[in-house]
């Protein structure tokens, strides 16, 4: 897939006020802080800045929408975790995540990052489990693999999905990435590619 367009569009603080109008498959990221978000939306569309749109002040905390090649969306979602935040911004942010994921019907697939320089961390582990135990689509991107020698990326990713099969009795999909190199770059827009073949079943 080749991405001509991307743009930002519009900041939502809850799920009830998400883009309406003809619906779109929705491609939603997410993940903890530091785990190199932005950067990865930047490298899948190619630019250096799109997605510094949604570090301006409060706009960390809204469900952020690109529109992509004027037919479909990368929504960028507040990341889990935030211990330095205060209790009420935890629980609103909380409430706002899962009242998307569980919530909107257009989200095709929930793309969950992971840092994988570190060893598997029981708040993405549960966050994961979660989402298994609620049926929503999702898959696994490694992040900065360029941090690592091709040995060590190798066995870090490794010993990970092992550790979730200890869980699970199957993996989703799975992508080893790198902004820095553009590595994963291809098969990440393929997967989104054929998703966007399917039918939307949306309300």
């Amino acid at each position: 897939m080749q991405i001509t367009q991307a743009k930002f569009s519009t900041s939502s603080p809850s799920v009830e006020k998400c883009p309406g109008g003809v619906p779109r498959h929705e491609y939603a990221f997410i993940g903890r802080s530091n785990v190199g978000k932005s950067s990865l939306i930047n490298m899948l569309t190619g630019q250096k800045a799109l997605a510094m749109t949604s570090s301006k002040p409060g706009k960390t905390m809204l469900i952020n929408y690109f529109l992509i090649n004027d037919s479909w969306w990368i929504v960028d979602l507040p990341g889990y975790g935030y211990a330095a935040r205060s209790k009420a911004d935890r629980l609103r942010l909380e409430q706002m995540i899962k009242g998307y994921i569980l919530g909107r019907k257009e989200m095709t697939n929930l793309f969950v990052l992971i840092d994988s320089r570190h060893k598997p961390q029981k708040i993405d582990l549960e966050f994961m489990d979660w989402l298994g135990e609620n049926g929503i689509p999702f898959s696994i991107v490694f992040t900065k693999l360029d941090k690592l020698t091709s040995g060590a990326a190798k066995k870090l990713t490794a010993d990970y999905l092992a550790a979730l099969l200890e869980r699970w009795e199957e993996l989703p999909p799975v992508f080893r990435t790198s902004s820095e190199d553009k590595r994963g770059r291809d098969a990440i827009l393929d997967y989104i590619e054929e998703m966007n073949q399917l039918p939307l079943d949306a309300e």
